[in-house]
């Protein structure tokens, strides 16, 4: 921000700046960031630079801060001298002069028994072991396993893997042939979808070229926003929200291509068979929902948005003669939301049904499902942790030499084989019971994970409640402390006892 001389009470300052000059600059600033965009009000502008005087983030010219008496008016302020960051600790500097030698003449006290000098036993490795190994026991023989370096292409097949078998698992099928060809399934589009997101979770790409026109995004934010839109340009008349929505839905109308896309529209049709399971369709959705393009995804979460926030808003007019605003979201939008290539009569039905379920449950369908997104994470942090190989643990070498979802070749790849990769799955669980370096919490907290992601291989492991009580021993309960004596007969009431007179 451009700082000059300012002059007020018959007095100068130099590098300061108005209030108001402060607000019109951070409100174009934020503006234009794509972080808060164009809706940013001047009186939210305000509110921050509260937020700034009262953390001496600028402060008035006379040095007054700690306040949130900030106004859009006259009044200079200037930035701090120093920064209202914490400083860091510096480090000691090591003296570069040798200490001083003392001299003759000087005092010298007798050096304490504390600081005599110590010479340091070297200890052989024999000698070692043998002072420790009654410690600690036996010390296995182990050596450093380093893995093969994971490239970005070994990263996306892992999340394609892994986000298709949670998807398979979900849906209860024992091959996804028949729902969708993994082969047109692209990874850069689930990863770009769950990283690349701005605070609400709206998908941020990259190609602006595929970004919905500005005039649509305004048009979109108009009504969703109804009628407390504070960027509206263009006089209000009767009927003016009813001309908007025709607009945004003629947009629609004329997309290439459905947003949930042809090749996905098995995929998400077996989803309705799930719809009176809520939670479970939503996971389902979510997943589906991460394979999507990303320009779809965005266009999908800002469409679905406005169509629940028209739908449940009471100050909105309606938008048809004939049905409600609600069944007017549902009607107008579904076919550019879910189509088959080869159209039948049957599909506006079941576009229909999925698209009022996703309206009604949006924000958690349009969420990132964490559970998948956390064992992706956790097992590419396992396969680039350096392994420890002990001598004798055919477990550790095969896990050294393997991984869970080895990179193979297109003509080979047979993601559908489930004993694969349900092999591979148990493997990973033998190596979360095996783990001695889990605390007993930890390892309860993966194991209910697993337990949850994959009920079916848990189940098979464990069976039985007994068979994985074997896992956490109940600690024994220690015996109360004997008494010193034992009383061998109980204490009788006093009796009183009849006397005689002499």
């Amino acid at each position: 921000m451009s700082l000059r001389k300012h002059r007020i009470h018959f007095r100068s300052y130099d590098n300061c700046f108005s209030a108001s000059e402060a607000v019109e600059y951070l409100h174009d600033l934020l503006r234009c960031n794509q972080n808060f965009g164009p809706d940013v009000s001047r009186n939210q502008t305000i509110q921050l630079l509260k937020k700034f005087l009262k953390n001496h983030v600028i402060e008035d010219v006379k040095g007054r801060w700690g306040t949130e008496d900030f106004e859009d008016n006259g009044c200079l302020y200037r930035f701090p001298p120093t920064s209202p960051l914490k400083s860091y600790p510096k480090k000691a500097v090591c003296r570069s002069d040798p200490p001083k030698f003392p001299g003759w003449e000087e005092n010298e006290p007798e050096p304490s028994q504390e600081h005599i000098p110590m010479k340091s036993i070297t200890m052989s490795s024999d000698l070692w072991y043998k002072r420790h190994s009654i410690a600690i026991g036996e010390v296995p023989t182990c050596r450093l396993m380093h893995r093969r370096e994971l490239m970005d292409a070994d990263v996306e097949e892992i999340w394609k893997s892994m986000t298709l078998l949670h998807l398979q698992r979900i849906l209860g099928l024992d091959l996804l042939n028949d729902v969708l060809d993994t082969k047109l399934v692209n990874p850069k589009h689930i990863m770009h979808n769950v990283y690349c997101t701005n605070k609400q979770g709206v998908v941020i790409l990259e190609d602006k070229s595929e970004e919905l026109p500005h005039w649509m995004l305004s048009a979109m934010k108009c009504l969703a926003n109804w009628p407390d839109f504070s960027d509206m340009t263009q006089p209000i008349y009767v009927g003016f929200e009813r001309d908007i929505f025709k607009t945004i839905a003629d947009y629609h109308s004329h997309l290439k291509e459905p947003l949930l896309t042809y090749q996905l529209f098995d995929a998400f049709v077996n989803v309705l068979g799930l719809l009176q399971k809520r939670q479970i369709a939503i996971e389902a959705l979510q997943v589906c929902c991460l394979l999507l393009p990303s320009e779809n995804r965005r266009k999908l979460q800002l469409l679905m948005r406005m169509m629940a926030r028209i739908s449940l808003n009471k100050r909105m007019p309606s938008l048809s003669d004939t049905v409600g605003n609600r069944m007017l979201m549902v009607q107008t939008f579904s076919h550019c939301i879910l189509c088959s290539k080869d159209e039948v009569d049957l599909d506006e039905l079941l576009a229909t049904r999925l698209v009022a379920f996703m309206m009604d449950n949006y924000l958690e369908i349009l969420n990132i499902p964490h559970t998948l997104q956390t064992t992706v994470e956790e097992h590419v942090a396992h396969l680039r942790r350096v392994q420890i190989k002990y001598q004798g643990s055919d477990l550790d070498a095969a896990l050294s030499t393997h991984s869970y979802y080895s990179r193979i070749n297109t003509a080979n790849f047979k993601f559908q084989k489930s004993s694969h990769a349900e092999e591979q799955l148990a493997m990973l669980l033998e190596e979360i019971i095996l783990n001695k370096k889990l605390s007993v919490k930890d390892k309860k907290k993966k194991l209910k994970q697993f337990q949850k992601s994959y009920p079916g291989i848990y189940k098979d492991r464990f069976p039985t409640p007994e068979s994985e009580a074997v896992l956490f021993p109940e600690k024994p309960k220690l015996k109360p402390p004997l008494l010193f004596f034992a009383l061998k007969k109980p204490f009788q009431p006093f009796q009183r006892t009849r006397s005689f007179r002499m």
